[in-house]
């Protein structure tokens, strides 16, 4: 399978050149919408075919660039919001798990930071010390207290609300009508634009939405339920032992989903009615795929099916295209040409020096290590961006087990850290990851094991050890103490 939904041959594939000269706002500001555990597949600019309604978000695509082949450093969600906030590989910052994770199983998961260093000089800081003004409402999931986004670079005096952070005048919303705080999300980021349209600012709002437990307006979930009537029925697969949702047709997700872009929406919305359309870039990711398999890594449970991300293969907690490949747009006014679509790989740590390059600040390579300024593909140019790595040395809650893995062009190798076993996979041809091809192709899978090796060592990766209380009776503990939602 050589593209992954493309949609007509009239947009522009990133590396071809643009027909007019590009030229990026002066000072723009700059608003990052990270939603949590969204799919690829969830968002009808990757998958015209989704159950779901994503109109807003599909308008960012329409002006912007879409990027079929966006990363996020790690198939869970904290290990990926530290390489937004630091450029870094989350090997370098420590933070390669949640904050409750630490299940074990024939190995001892490797220790892992909790709170991120607050010796990082985070993008955010880069930009207040720039003279941004900078804002934050949402999930932070980097630590708490001094740990949290008042001590990384966002206006002190932040508040913790149920499902995050807000700034200070906040108050908790009618949690039937908005159970995931997106609404709020979404009147505190508007009130904060309406106040700051004189000066540049940058905006990150992480929503707690879709991340389970689902919640959503009751006019929405009962929209979704008619819809099911035409949607195929339940289907289920099997994802390394663990049961595997196959088909997206669940309309509590879906009225989740809905709310979000609604919120997307009135963001928008308030860029166009402040005069800052042209002004303003934005930025819409997810921190890791899609949830597939049961929350808790049972096996029968149903809990946690909320979506499929086929073709992709698993989703959350998982190394495969389902749980690290995510639904990236970018939109630049005056140089992304409206509706292209780039194909090159890029991942979470490059947004750092992105955003700094288009603020017309000087990059700073000793902070933001591990990732490559993507302006010139947003131009309509090439860019080598040399392989990607990832690395969960932990039992994910989603039924994963340790690996690390490599992306270098077209071919992608997985390394589960239990046995030793290698997979390796040709994405243009096998985007579901079904045929391995480590014996066929012997030199392809140690030139890759070598290249994945090497980055560890250079990264200094923390691996998981022997686990010498192994029950095969039992082979995965829960942890002892479950922190929040990861």
């Amino acid at each position: 399978m050589k593209t992954l939904l493309s949609f007509t041959a009239a947009l522009v594939i990133c590396g071809q050149a643009f027909a007019a000269e590009t030229r990026p706002p002066d000072k723009p500001n700059v608003i990052f919408i990270l939603a949590d555990d969204m799919g690829y597949m969830d968002v009808g600019a990757f998958n015209p075919k989704t159950f779901y309604e994503t109109p807003n978000i599909d308008g960012l695509a329409k002006k912007g660039m879409r990027f079929t082949d966006g990363y996020a450093a790690c198939c869970v969600c904290s290990p990926t919001r530290s390489s937004i906030m630091t450029g870094k590989y989350p090997p370098r910052t420590g933070v390669t798990d949640h904050a409750g994770g630490n299940r074990a199983g024939k190995l001892l998961p490797a220790s892992h930071v909790v709170n991120m260093a607050l010796e990082e000089y985070t993008v955010a800081e880069a930009l207040r010390d720039a003279g941004y003004s900078t804002f934050f409402a949402g999930k932070w999931h980097l630590g708490t207290k001094e740990f949290g986004p008042n001590g990384q670079g966002f206006d002190p005096g932040l508040t913790t609300l149920k499902g995050g952070f807000f700034p200070p005048d906040s108050k908790e919303t009618d949690k039937t009508a908005d159970p995931k705080s997106t609404d709020l999300i979404a009147d505190e980021a508007v009130k904060f634009i309406d106040a700051h349209k004189d000066k540049p600012f940058f905006a990150y709002l992480p929503f707690n939405a879709v991340h389970i437990p689902i919640g959503a307006r009751a006019d929405l979930i009962e929209k979704y339920q008619k819809k099911k009537d035409a949607a195929p029925p339940d289907a289920w697969g099997v994802e390394s032992g663990c049961k595997l949702r196959m088909v997206q047709n669940d309309p509590l997700y879906a009225a989740m989903v809905e709310q979000m872009d609604e919120a997307v929406g009135r963001v928008i919305a308030a860029v166009e009615k402040n005069g800052l359309a042209d002004s303003t870039i934005f930025i819409f990711m997810s921190d890791n795929g899609g949830l597939s398999t049961p929350e808790g890594g049972g096996q029968s449970k149903n809990d946690g099916f909320v979506t499929s991300n086929l073709p992709l293969r698993a989703g959350k907690g998982w190394p495969y295209e389902g749980g690290v490949r995510e639904p990236l747009i970018i939109d630049v006014p005056g140089m992304t040409k409206p509706g292209s679509i780039c194909n090159t790989p890029v991942i979470s740590t490059d947004f750092y020096p992105t955003i700094l390059q288009l603020a017309g600040l000087p990059l700073k390579p000793n902070q933001h290590s591990d990732g490559t300024s993507l302006v010139p593909l947003l131009e309509g140019k090439p860019l080598a961006r040399g392989p990607i790595f990832w690395h969960y040395p932990h039992y994910s809650n989603q039924g994963g087990a340790p690996a690390g893995a490599i992306r270098d062009g077209d071919w992608k190798l997985v390394e589960w850290f239990e046995d030793g076993r290698l997979e390796l996979f040709n994405l243009r041809d096998d985007i579901g990851e079904k045929n391995n091809l480590a014996t066929a192709n012997p030199d392809k899978t140690k030139e890759l094991h070598e290249k994945l090796v090497a980055w560890r060592s250079d990264v200094q990766a923390v691996m998981p050890k022997p686990n010498p209380d192994y029950d095969p009776a039992h082979p995965v503990t829960k942890p002892k103490k479950q922190g929040p939602g990861e």
